[in-house]
């Protein structure tokens, strides 16, 4: 019974998100509950990772940290599917909103559209201003191509972290389960780091995420490969389906590595390589080495209209789902 409730509130937040998104006027107004996630992470921070602590200390401050947030955030998605639940059709509703604001496909295809539009208005400088609001990496010194790249291989792996885990976590565990997922992810961005602050403390972060995120990177690759179908024909998603059986494990995450390797078959362009890191050099191989050189702005508009197909064939299998049950 709780899955089909959960598939329909699924498949409606996926319609609500695609259309509005993340609407910049009401964050203005109110947190967005990740930035909420975001404080308690650093709170625990401060606290619990002190420079006077021995890394034994940290790693354990850190296991019991990262597993308090989680409890709590289980509870809070209980606690509030309960209140939901109150209010019945209403209710629905309430939790359909819920939902849409932590699925991300709408400002996620802004924010890359974004780096297109601001290579073709604003040049290079235009281009690595756009792409420096989603990637980590350093961006004062890509070149066109480059930042094309950054700008797709975004958009494949937070289709996976950003669409696919939250709606997969919500779909079986309801909002628990998504809220859950949610604040190990955005622990995984803050703490989940290899440097010596977090190496210690952010260890189990960056453990429990790359397991929350196996299922979904996995079929993250079928939907955009028939994505890349619906948009670019079959040629598209068989290559999408050879490269990331053949390329997705090159990547340094054991996840982030299959979107991508699927996007860059489903595009026919080589993705990641070399990137710099707060001055770091990371060498990665090329994923789809045999794949065009050299990205375009045509590239990350191709990548967009996959991405889109792949949202859509996302929210239809649900919507299948929910039938089915029914």
């Amino acid at each position: 019974m709780m899955l089909d409730h959960n598939l329909l509130v699924l498949v409606l937040a996926l319609l609500l998100d695609r259309i509005i998104g993340d609407p910049d006027a009401l964050w203005m107004r109110f947190q967005h509950p990740v930035v909420l996630f975001g404080n308690a992470i650093s709170r625990v921070d401060r606290m619990f990772n002190r420079d006077d602590l021995h890394k034994r200390e940290r790693r354990r401050n850190g296991v019991w940290s990262i597993a308090v947030l989680l409890l709590v955030s289980a509870l809070a998605g209980l606690v509030l599917h309960g209140f939901f639940s109150l209010f019945s059709v209403a209710g629905i509703l309430l939790e359909v909103i819920c939902v849409a604001v932590f699925m991300a496909q709408k400002s996620l295809a802004d924010h890359v559209q974004a780096v297109a539009a601001g290579l073709k208005t604003g040049g290079i400088s235009g281009g690595r201003l756009a792409v420096s609001r989603i990637v980590g990496r350093d961006t004062e010194t890509l070149d066109e191509p480059a930042v094309c790249r950054a700008a797709i291989e975004s958009l494949a792996e937070n289709f996976s972290d950003g669409v696919v885990a939250p709606a997969l976590w919500y779909a079986v565990f309801g909002l628990p389960g998504l809220f859950v997922y949610k604040m190990l992810n955005t622990a995984d961005s803050m703490i989940g780091h290899k440097s010596d602050k977090y190496a210690d403390f952010g260890w189990a972060a960056a453990r429990l995420d790359d397991v929350a995120n196996w299922p979904a990177a996995r079929l993250s690759i079928l939907l955009i490969a028939t994505g890349a179908w619906l948009r670019r024909g079959r040629a598209a998603f068989k290559e999408a389906l050879r490269v990331a059986a053949r390329d997705g494990g090159l990547h340094r995450s054991p996840n982030s590595g299959r979107p991508e390797a699927a996007m860059a078959g489903a595009l026919n362009v080589q993705l990641a390589g070399p990137r710099v890191y707060s001055g770091v050099v990371v060498m990665e191989p090329m994923i789809n080495g045999g794949g065009r050189e050299t990205a375009t702005v045509i590239d990350i508009e191709d990548g967009v209209s996959v991405f889109y197909a792949s949202c859509s064939i996302l929210a239809v299998t649900a919507l299948v789902l929910f039938l089915v049950l029914l």
